[in-house]
């Protein structure tokens, strides 16, 4: 169904946590959208969503709110574990789907949901930001246009150097078998006893999460690949361990890789290098990207976007001081012939300085607003069902060097790991 611009879009949120509540925020802010239904398996969360949105639908069972004839489209945030489940239930139902990042929780999952999509005939979004920042927009349009010459490096960095950033997210004091569906949360992970701090910090637990790497590395993943076009790299490998936080989590606080791409006709082989850092001696968060190429670079982290020119070198240069004078004289001038002096003008004067784009808006509401455009208008944004996987599934190989202490390969291709 295609919505006009009067008409009015009926959303429900499945996940009401911290980042379901947001995506709701934002989704507000777009003319003619309600919230009319939301799901948790935490009743004081569905509390509050009925404080927040007086008179909506709550229940701790999804399927209650794909089941709602006036319910357009799901916002998806839950835990990482549920999210294809939740997602090819919703696009079976006939609904537009905004799924958190990552789109899947493990590899094998991504295939299903790309299929549910093609079949379902519906918008589906992932929610990874960097595809909606304007700072990545301008830069693949400035590689475009040879800004740095030929790309050969990228690195990202995000340093979060709070407890918060580091998923210490707090518990409610509430918390009981009574107002928690405990079941309903473990769904198909392993059954256990009651234990809220894995629901409320499930970041930290490979049963529900996706560690840094799906957590953050596939938001780095996103940028780079909205910014060079890229289908995915061929070899990866990564390594860290808990550094800081020794909090009983089961997933590193400190991790790196390096991420080998292939040549392709929209980029050269490049290599990718990224860290994450939860506890790191700078005060504030850290976070950037350095696109390195033979004639410059560029640096973003996120508002604005610096440009600096490198021009390859006219000449390489010599080493001859340890050669006889005879040999000395010799090498000159040949040299001379190969390499002559060139006057300096304008034209081949050596660039100095940067140059500064701004690049600033809020990306959580520009993505928000580009799902809302997509269910008004059915003409869907690039950060597809495809799209998604082939951030989620380079990021969830880094899982697999990690624990597994080797290199992994993937074929962006076909999007299968080696």
């Amino acid at each position: 169904m295609k919505h006009s611009a009067n008409d009015t879009i009926q959303i429900a949120l499945i996940g009401a946590g911290g980042m379901g509540q947001g995506d709701v925020r934002d989704a507000l802010l777009n003319e003619g959208v309600r919230i009319v239904a939301a799901a948790d398996i935490y009743d004081g969360r569905l509390k509050k969503m009925q404080e927040s949105y007086p008179g909506i639908f709550t229940t701790r069972d999804y399927r209650e709110v794909l089941a709602r004839k006036d319910v357009d489209a799901v916002i998806i945030a839950t835990p990482d574990h549920w999210h294809a489940r939740i997602s090819i239930d919703a696009l079976a139902a006939g609904k537009d789907v905004y799924c958190e990042k990552p789109m899947v929780q493990k590899i094998e999952e991504g295939k299903a949901v790309i299929e549910a999509h093609r079949n379902s005939g519906r918008i589906f979004q992932v929610g990874s930001q960097y595809a909606s920042a304007l700072s990545f927009h301008k830069i693949r349009q400035l590689i475009g246009e040879g800004a740095i010459g030929e790309l050969n490096m990228v690195e990202a960095w995000l340093d979060r150097n709070t407890a918060l950033g580091a998923w210490q997210y707090s518990i409610p004091p509430d918390a009981s078998p009574a107002n928690i569906d405990w079941d309903r949360f473990l769904g198909h992970a392993p059954k256990r006893p009651f234990e809220p701090i894995r629901l409320f910090r499930w970041r930290n637990y490979l049963d529900y999460g996706t560690a840094i790497a799906g957590d953050l590395y596939v938001h780095l993943l996103t940028g780079l690949h909205t910014a060079t076009q890229a289908l995915g790299p061929v070899r990866v490998y990564s390594t860290g361990g808990i550094r800081y936080w020794r909090d009983g989590r089961e997933t590193p606080d400190a991790q790196y890789a390096v991420i080998d791409y292939p040549k392709t006709a929209a980029h050269p082989e490049f290599t990718f290098l990224l860290r994450v850092n939860f506890k790191s001696s700078k005060p504030q968060e850290d976070f950037g990207f350095r696109f390195i190429g033979n004639e410059g670079t560029l640096t973003t982290d996120v508002r604005t976007v610096v440009l600096q020119r490198h021009p390859k070198e006219r000449e390489p240069g010599y080493t001859i001081d340890t050669f006889p004078k005879a040999v000395q004289e010799q090498f000159l001038r040949e040299y001379r012939k190969k390499y002559p002096p060139e006057p300096v003008t304008a034209k081949n004067l050596p660039s100095s300085g940067e140059t500064r784009f701004a690049a600033a808006s809020d990306a959580h509401r520009r993505h928000m607003a580009n799902f809302i455009q997509a269910v008004r208008t059915r003409k869907p944004h690039f950060e597809d069902a495809v799209f998604g996987f082939r951030a989620a599934g380079p990021a969830l190989l880094c899982n697999t060097s990690y624990y597994e202490n080797r290199i992994c390969t993937w074929n962006p291709e076909t999007m299968t790991a080696g």
